[in-house]
């Protein structure tokens, strides 16, 4: 899979950015985590509470969801590109911005499971402008951290419970190498699965089919009483261009899998938008993106908020690219491509459906527990 289907944003700023060390100082043993049971300065710690907003970003209401009362699955994250750090792989320091991305991806799923978080080194934002997507030893740095992570948490993992692999861009790319090399191959490990949700990361199935290209054995979700499979998208909202980062495959026979949390049957469903309340980390590149999408940045006083009236989404191949096609509603804002048209609405993949994919995961993980009595 080319690396740059597996990417997240980086902003164009940073590609006069020059003369860089070239990697981070050497890692430290152990692993370090954002998010953790029993984490004392866990950052996917958070109230619940929402405001409900209307299409036009009105607030309508208030709603306070509850968590599991026993939660038997585990949530496993990787997040996406996101370090402002100047080298071409950061380090372990759990700097703003990755704080900012765990709560605005990770932290809502702990209504149905226990979040692991690991900080991996990964490629950061100057890191893709300094060298492009071809520089596989950085990579592979970053993936020995996710997979030693793993392994420590398949060390601590109680017997009998099920885990719900969560990625974004560079996260996806890392957990689909970890799946690939690590989960489908073993039985045991794939009865372990839940599902996973590798978002804007160009997971690929055989032609027609909804396995065989990422995965031999993991197939794509189809339906929410399935286990162990895949949900995957790229988000746009206008035509795909000829050059788009997402939703095309290289491989000859392979096409890029689209699975619409909001119906995973086929068809257009209304899609759960949720938001924190509280800005992504000020001054950092991706805060300075998500504030560039045109999303609504209402006042409210509960830690999220969320719209179900907003936006449609249906998976296309139009254009001989597979997306989720996202269509606004009367009054809701048209969001904004960044940096531009042929990255669709990567930086809202993981919280255009939130509520969805929130939802599903709950309804999954039921499903799995009571699969196993």
């Amino acid at each position: 899979m080319p690396l740059r289907r597996c990417l997240p944003i980086a902003v164009a700023a940073l590609l006069a950015l020059a003369l860089l060390p070239a990697t981070a100082a050497a890692g430290r043993p152990g692993t370090t985590w954002l998010c953790k049971p029993g984490l004392a300065d866990d950052a996917c710690r958070t109230g619940l509470r929402t405001t409900l907003l209307s299409a036009t970003g009105e607030p309508v209401g208030t709603t306070a969801p509850g968590r599991s009362r026993i939660r038997k699955v585990d949530c496993f994250y990787i997040y996406p590109t996101v370090s402002d750090q100047p080298t071409v792989n950061a380090n372990f320091d759990r700097d703003p911005e990755l704080r900012s991305i765990a709560l605005y991806q990770a932290a809502r799923y702990s209504q149905h499971c226990r979040i692991y978080a690991p900080v991996y080194r990964q490629v950061t934002l100057a890191g893709l402008a300094a060298d492009g997507f071809g520089n596989e030893q950085a990579f592979d740095l970053a993936y020995g951290d996710v997979r030693r992570a793993w392994g420590a948490y398949k060390r601590k993992r109680a017997p009998g419970r099920g885990t719900v692999l969560i990625g974004h861009s560079q996260g996806t790319f890392m957990l689909s190498r970890l799946v690939a090399e690590e989960i489908d191959p073993m039985r045991s490990q794939r009865r372990r699965l839940v599902a996973a949700l590798l978002l804007g990361g160009g997971v690929t199935v055989k032609e027609g089919r909804d396995r065989g290209g990422s995965f031999e054995r993991i197939r794509a979700c189809r339906s929410a009483r399935q286990l162990r499979c895949v949900v995957a998208f790229s988000a746009f909202n206008d035509t795909v261009p000829p050059g788009a980062i997402f939703g095309r495959s290289a491989n000859p026979g392979e096409e890029v899998l689209c699975t619409n949390p909001a119906a995973l049957g086929g068809g257009s469903g209304r899609l759960r938008s949720v938001y924190p309340s509280e800005p992504f980390a000020p001054g950092t590149t991706i805060g300075l993106g998500t504030g560039l999408l045109g999303l609504p940045t209402p006042d409210v006083g509960t830690p999220w908020y969320a719209s179900r009236d907003a936006y449609t989404g249906r998976c296309s191949s139009a254009d001989d690219a597979d997306v989720l096609q996202i269509e606004q509603r009367p009054g809701a804002p048209k969001l904004i491509p960044i940096p531009t048209p042929e990255w669709g609405l990567h930086l809202a993949d993981a919280n255009i459906a939130l509520g969805n994919l929130t939802k599903l995961v709950g309804k999954k993980s039921r499903r799995y527990v009571n699969s196993r009595r």
